[in-house]
Parts: structure tokens; sequence; C-alpha cells
């Protein structure tokens, strides 16, 4: 079954309220970035430019947006996945490095020794007699 995609206001950026903190600001574009796969960030700096030129028009859209769009209720940080290769590569980049490099020669040697066969005459042979066996 399909996900259903929904244009809502992410609960922290529209969370802004408070003495102490900075407000986050649009989240409501931030929402419809998200929705229709753009940057956040590049229409953010969109929105920014377009305030410049269009600053009442910009004000109502958001004030809208704001009033029609649900929140998204905060689920927390993201869970990092405990990616082995990823916490090998943090430990040890250069071991990392080496290890893939002296991997991939290994599967290069293989290769070339498995495409020497599939050419040779050998391999046409026996693939003769198994086709005679059948």
């Amino acid at each position: 079954m399909p996900h259903e995609r929904h244009v809502v206001v992410d609960d922290e950026d529209a969370d802004s309220g408070g003495v102490d903190q900075i407000p986050q600001g649009d989240a409501e574009f931030g929402g419809l970035a998200e929705y229709f796969g753009f940057d956040v960030t590049l229409t953010r700096v969109i929105v920014a430019v377009a305030a410049f030129f269009a600053f009442p028009v910009i004000c109502i859209i958001y004030v809208c947006l704001g009033l029609l769009l649900p929140v998204r209720a905060n689920e927390g940080p993201v869970p990092r996945h405990n990616d082995p290769v990823e916490r090998q590569v943090r430990s040890s980049p250069h071991d990392t490095l080496a290890n893939v490099r002296y991997r991939f020669r290994d599967l290069d040697v293989r290769l070339q020794r498995l495409e020497k066969f599939v050419t040779s005459n050998r391999y046409t042979l026996e693939r003769e007699f198994r086709k005679l066996e059948e």
C-alpha cells in the first residue's frame, strides 16, 4: 500500500515560542519543501529573497499556511543505524580504505581467472561433455 504524503508543519519548527528561543521561521515553507521533495534550505532562501520583492504576499501566504496546515508531532531524534562499515570508517579510515583496496584487487584477480576459464578451450570442451551427458 503506497505511503500517502501530507503537507505538514514540523513541530520543532513551529514551536518558536519563548523569550530565550530564536524563532525558526518558515516552518510552513519547510513543510512544503519536504512534501514536494525540494531542498528545505534552498526553499527558505528563495522565500527570503522573494520577501524583499513581495513582502506582503509572502506574509499572507505564510499566515494562511500556518493556519491551514496541521502540525506534525515531534517524534524525537532520528535513531542512527549502527552500520558496521560506518563505524569502521569513523574509527580507522585509512585501514578501511586499505581493506577495500585489498578486497577489490582480490575480486579483480578472481574475475580475471573466471574470464580466462570461460574463454578457454577447456570450458568449451567441458560444456560439450555436459550436453552429451544430458
